[in-house]
């Protein structure tokens, strides 16, 4: 347990690092959600630092004043692996978000997948790659088209839709151009949606709808004709069957405080996990303010939800 569970108010809260940008492909973003999430915590009446992370300095930002918390907004790995929650175990300084375990498996996407089908959980089947994949083998298993992902990134980054045989190629030098396996996954036809989870309790649906073959990179940070639908077109029963299935995925991996689960509807109305996300965007295009608005909290709400949240999570520094 943490050592402060019973704070409740931003005056006694104490001193808070915001962890923010990092070393990862994701650092541009991490860094609009750090700003955003700061912000939000100054204007609560919380004593917030932001502190940009840097592998030479950041145990010695982070010893050299008091912090009673750390909100953790560093995406992909280093920030979102259990790299920087080991730093925060050892500093004894409780933080947002997951512990060094679940943050490392939702992290690996191959291992999260393992996870899910050991668990018999709804996700795409898979087939690893290397340089010297048969692809017209993998093709034949998983049939065409397929998604071909690094195990490590976030983001969207790396990952290549793949339709033609003479494709999977250019796509793996992509993918294997970032830490980690290279996996080939099977295409889901069909919808998106995502599911937010703050403490245990799951959001509304998000339905997401754009022009762009899938919901890469661009789609998330930098397009404007990606839609966001809310209420979505499921029926009160569907959302209710969505959100007990991303509650079972965070589960399974262990996953506490928050995060999203992201999912795709087939044409014949069957959900699949894609993956989750254990520190999601914060920015003006993130998917977890849009639900937490949805459910009638506004930006300033969420940020102290879950800064509140680890004055009681279980994994935070062990006495």
């Amino acid at each position: 347990m943490s050592k402060n569970a019973d704070i409740i108010s931003p005056e006694t809260m104490g001193k808070v690092a915001v962890l923010m940008g990092g070393w990862s492909s994701e650092r541009d973003v991490s860094l609009i959600s750090g700003a955003a999430v700061h912000a939000a915590l100054q204007t609560l009446g919380v004593d917030a630092v932001a502190i940009d992370v840097q592998r030479k300095t950041i145990l010695q930002d982070l010893q050299s004043d008091e912090f009673s918390y750390a909100f953790n907004i560093l995406h992909g790995p280093g920030g979102e692996d259990g790299v920087i929650q080991g730093v925060l175990e050892v500093l004894e300084i409780p933080y947002t978000g997951s512990g060094v375990m679940a943050s490392a498996l939702a992290m690996d996407k191959l291992r999260s997948k393992q996870l899910f089908k050991a668990l018999s959980l709804p996700t795409p089947e898979y087939m690893l790659l290397d340089k010297n994949s048969d692809y017209e083998y993998v093709a034949a298993t998983l049939n065409l088209p397929v998604m071909v992902k690094p195990a490590l990134e976030g983001s969207s980054i790396g990952i290549t839709k793949v339709t033609e045989v003479e494709e999977f190629k250019s796509a793996w030098e992509v993918a294997s151009a970032c830490a980690g396996a290279v996996f080939a996954e099977k295409w889901i036809e069909g919808d998106e949606y995502t599911v937010a989870i703050i403490g245990e309790q799951a959001l509304p649906v998000l339905q997401l709808k754009t022009p762009h073959a899938f919901y890469d990179y661009e789609a998330k940070y930098q397009a404007n004709d990606t839609e966001y639908l809310c209420p979505t077109d499921l029926s009160a029963e569907e959302e209710q069957q969505l959100q007990r299935l991303a509650l079972s995925a965070f589960k399974a991996i262990g996953v506490t405080s928050w995060g999203r689960v992201d999912f795709m509807r087939d044409q014949n109305g069957h959900y699949w996990i894609i993956e989750i996300n254990t520190v999601p965007g914060m920015t003006d295009h993130s998917l977890v303010p849009m639900a937490a608005k949805a459910a009638g909290m506004n930006f300033e709400d969420l940020v102290w939800k879950i800064l509140t949240l680890a004055a009681t999570s279980e994994h935070k520094v062990a006495a």
